[in-house]
C-alpha cells in the first residue's frame, strides 16, 4: 500500500496549476488517443470542464479562445486535435520580451522626491499670475517639508529657495521676497498630526475587533 503513494515531487510539473492535476491527466490521456476524432471528442469534453472551472470568465470576450489556448499549452503543444480559433504558436509564447526602459533619475537633492521636480517644470510652464504664485509657494513649504523629514533640524528658507532657484533651472527665484514660508514646527506639528490620528485609527480598529470578538453570539 505505501508503495501506491504519489508524492508531489515525484509528479509531473503542472504547467498551468490552477486546473489541477487531473485536469492534466485528462490532456495527458487526450495526447495518448490513437484516433484523431476521439482526440476531438475528448478536447471538447476538457473545454466543457475548464469553462465549468472559471464561470466567472465567460462573460469575457474570446472567453473560448483562451480556454483552447490554455489547452494546448498543458499539453506541450502535443494534442493533435482540431480547433475553432487559430492554434498559439509554441515559439511566440516561449520568446521573451523587450526589456522595459525604467525612468533613469538620478536627482541632486534626493530628499525631496521625483515628484517635486515634476511640480517644477509645470510651474514652469504655467503663466505668470496668483494661481503660479500660489502655485510655486505650495512647492516651497512641500520642499521644506520633506527636507525636515530628512533633517530633523531647522532649515532656513533661504536654502529652500536657492534649491528651487536651482532645480527651476533659475526660472522660479524667490531669493528676494519679504514673505516667508510656514514655519518648521508648524510643518514638523502637522506630520506628528498625521502619525498620531493613524495610530489613533489603528486602535480603535482594534478595540471595534476585540469588542466584536468578544460579543455573545446566540
Amino acid at each position: 500500500m505505501i508503495d501506491d503513494i504519489e508524492y508531489n515531487t515525484e509528479r509531473e510539473h503542472l504547467i498551468i496549476p490552477e486546473y489541477g492535476r487531473h485536469m492534466q491527466k485528462m490532456i495527458n490521456y487526450a495526447k495518448a488517443r490513437e484516433t484523431k476524432e476521439e482526440r476531438n471528442k475528448l478536447a471538447k469534453a476538457i473545454i466543457a470542464v475548464m469553462g465549468n472551472m472559471q464561470p466567472h470568465l465567460r462573460d469575457v470576450p474570446d472567453f473560448q479562445h483562451k480556454l483552447w489556448d490554455q489547452l494546448f499549452i498543458m499539453s506541450k503543444f502535443e494534442l493533435d486535435a482540431d480547433s475553432p480559433f487559430d492554434k498559439p504558436s509554441k515559439e511566440v509564447l516561449e520568446e521573451r520580451p523587450e526589456p522595459l526602459d525604467y525612468p533613469q533619475n538620478f536627482p541632486k537633492y534626493r530628499f525631496y522626491g521625483n515628484n517635486i521636480k515634476t511640480m517644477i517644470d509645470v510651474a514652469n510652464t504655467w503663466e505668470e499670475g496668483e494661481m503660479k504664485e500660489a502655485l510655486v509657494f505650495t512647492i516651497a513649504n512641500h520642499m521644506k517639508k520633506c527636507f525636515l523629514n530628512w533633517n530633523k533640524d531647522t532649515v532656513e528658507d533661504a536654502v529652500i529657495f536657492e534649491h528651487l532657484f536651482e532645480l527651476s533651472g533659475g526660472k522660479i527665484n524667490l531669493k528676494n521676497i519679504d514673505e516667508e514660508l510656514t514655519d518648521a514646527t508648524s510643518l514638523m506639528r502637522s506630520n506628528s498630526k498625521k502619525k498620531y490620528s493613524n495610530n489613533n485609527n489603528s486602535k480603535n480598529k482594534k478595540k471595534n475587533n476585540n469588542s466584536n470578538r468578544n460579543r455573545k453570539r446566540y
